[in-house]
């Protein structure tokens, strides 16, 4: 009998000891800090996450998009993607000026918008939201307009944007303002982050920096990528350093998130495909323009938040295998909770689901939808 306690004793402690192991490897205790400053509060994350990649898991749900389907199901160039609350899945297609609708099983519903100058039609088209009105907006950067409709495809209005130049990513809140960057080209060039009203009316600057005027060019310049949380709130980066502002619909800063991290050096590699890319090879080169490159990547690239909070941000490191990269993961608290890798880039969180777009190995680009799983 003393045998058989023994065993059991030892066969207890063996299995709360792999058990304690095992959590060990997905969990490790936070080492940030949190602090008040000047009436912001500070979070600095450490280099390691809490959780392991473990905790994060994606399943494919949906693809639409085959070379081989009817029309509708065949794009040229998917520039954007919104997803309403029926989980209808909005795809803009810069290329043909439209916009394809589908539903929650990817049947294709109704096509919105034409290439062309009129009412509802638009040129260049370069970003998509369904706003908290249930409005869906595009950005035209050829008209320079931002063009209105309703969720049934109805046109609404436009609004123009001709005083700015490079007017980029305007995303509207629940008040019907608007959060958008574009330039100011003067004696210098000024890169501007603004909240603006619904006529595009100047409220205020978030941020404002000068960059480098042509013919001198910075490749890898950073620029300042946002979003707007559904207590209306602003989360806004500049990645020249790894910091996240939080500020209230007044403009007023009252979060900073911080995490340490070692900067990825820029490869001749990268510098060979970026002049490639941009002047077709280094005989493209004109003599007069001066590149004045970085030695390190930016602290991170591309910002996202899903439907519980979380904020998303792509940084540089790759993974060992595969064309993946990892992404930061942070909680609504702003500590560093985990790093998973992902194939692209997170255009849609809705309802517990990942929507992205991609490429496949034909060629030929399709969006996926993913089931999300945390294991925490």
């Amino acid at each position: 009998m003393k045998n058989e306690t023994k065993v059991v004793s030892i066969s207890l402690f063996l299995s709360v000891s792999i058990i304690f192991v095992s959590c060990g490897k997905q969990r490790v205790e936070w080492k940030g800090t949190i602090e008040e400053v000047d009436g912001v509060t500070v979070v600095k994350n450490p280099k390691a996450p809490i959780f392991g990649e473990e905790v994060f898991s994606l399943e494919e749900e949906l693809s639409i998009g085959d070379a081989e389907e009817r029309e509708e199901y065949i794009f040229s160039d998917i520039r954007d993607i919104a997803v309403d609350e029926e989980s209808r899945i909005y795809i803009l297609d810069s290329k043909e000026s439209h916009i394809r609708v589908f539903d929650k099983n990817g049947e294709y519903i109704k096509t919105i918008g034409k290439k062309g100058q009129g009412p509802g039609e638009f040129q260049l088209s370069s970003s998509l939201q369904i706003t908290p009105q249930n409005e869906i907006v595009i950005n035209d950067s050829a008209a320079r307009k931002l063009h209105f409709f309703a969720l049934d495809g109805n046109y609404l209005r436009a609004v123009s944007q001709t005083k700015m130049g490079f007017f980029s990513d305007p995303k509207v809140d629940s008040e019907g303002n608007i959060i958008a960057s574009y330039m100011i080209a003067d004696k210098e060039v000024t890169y501007v982050l603004k909240k603006f009203n619904p006529q595009l009316g100047e409220i205020f600057t978030i941020f404002s920096t000068e960059v480098l005027k042509y013919p001198n060019l910075n490749p890898f310049f950073p620029r300042c990528y946002w979003e707007i949380t559904k207590e209306n709130n602003l989360i806004w980066g500049f990645p020249d350093k790894y910091e996240l502002h939080i500020i209230n619909s007044e403009g007023k800063p009252f979060r900073k998130i911080i995490r340490e991290y070692d900067p990825i050096k820029i490869t001749d590699e990268e510098k060979d495909n970026w002049i490639k890319e941009r002047f077709g090879g280094y005989e493209g080169v004109l003599p007069e323009i001066k590149l004045s490159w970085n030695e390190n990547h930016n602290a991170f690239i591309y910002l996202s938040i899903d439907d519980q909070g979380r904020i998303f941000t792509r940084t540089y490191e790759k993974v060992s295998e595969g064309d993946k990269y990892y992404y930061d993961v942070f909680d609504s608290e702003g500590k560093y909770i985990a790093k998973v890798p992902l194939g692209a880039r997170p255009q849609s969180w809705k309802k517990g689901k990942l929507y992205t777009i991609e490429e496949e190995e034909e060629g030929y680009q399709v969006v996926k939808r993913y089931k999300v799983t945390w294991k925490m």
